[in-house]
């Protein structure tokens, strides 16, 4: 079976959840002020790919990052989750300590492939960031940084891939 009969086999149209974490996008929210910048860039570019998107937002506090990503991982129409923020080295960024210990298997060529991108697009700050993906539950989840520059990069990695990767980890 050649690479193009392979993705024929992978699902189309897949239910994608975006989880921003962010302590000021969450108290904005809680405002009734949506200033969300990135998770709204990964739900655009999900929905020109044709996925069903939903996003939600919780501050940098790990038990409320638990319960969210339990709660999308549980849902049947979620097939992959996507996270942004948290994954900074400073002391709130806690996304990679909170998910990292849930992944059954971990893909570190995503983190390495988008380090290597956002190096390219804007030097050694893109070292700093710790993003990685991995499988929980048969389902594939991303944790990008908050940015908006790594988010495009981002998406410009997961989506073309996004039905065939879905596809793998339900086997």
């Amino acid at each position: 079976m050649n690479i193009s009969e392979h993705r024929k086999e992978a699902p189309k149209r897949l239910g994608v959840a975006v989880l921003v974490v962010s302590d000021k996008r969450a108290a904005a929210a809680s405002e009734g002020r949506d200033e969300d910048v990135s998770g709204k860039i990964f739900e655009a570019r999900s929905r020109e790919a044709g996925h069903l998107v939903t996003r939600r937002i919780v501050p940098d506090d790990a038990e409320m990052i638990h319960n969210e990503l339990k709660r999308f991982l549980d849902d049947e129409k979620i097939d992959v989750v996507v996270i942004t923020g948290g994954t900074g080295i400073t002391k709130r960024d806690i996304t990679i300590e909170t998910v990292q210990p849930m992944f059954e298997k971990e893909l570190p060529g995503f983190g390495e492939a988008l380090r290597r991108v956002g190096y390219e697009k804007v030097g050694t700050p893109a070292l700093l960031t710790r993003a990685s993906a991995g499988i929980i539950k048969r389902k594939p989840v991303f944790c990008l940084p908050g940015a908006p520059n790594a988010v495009e990069v981002g998406a410009g990695l997961i989506l073309p891939e996004l039905a065939h990767i879905v596809k793998h980890a339900r086997e």
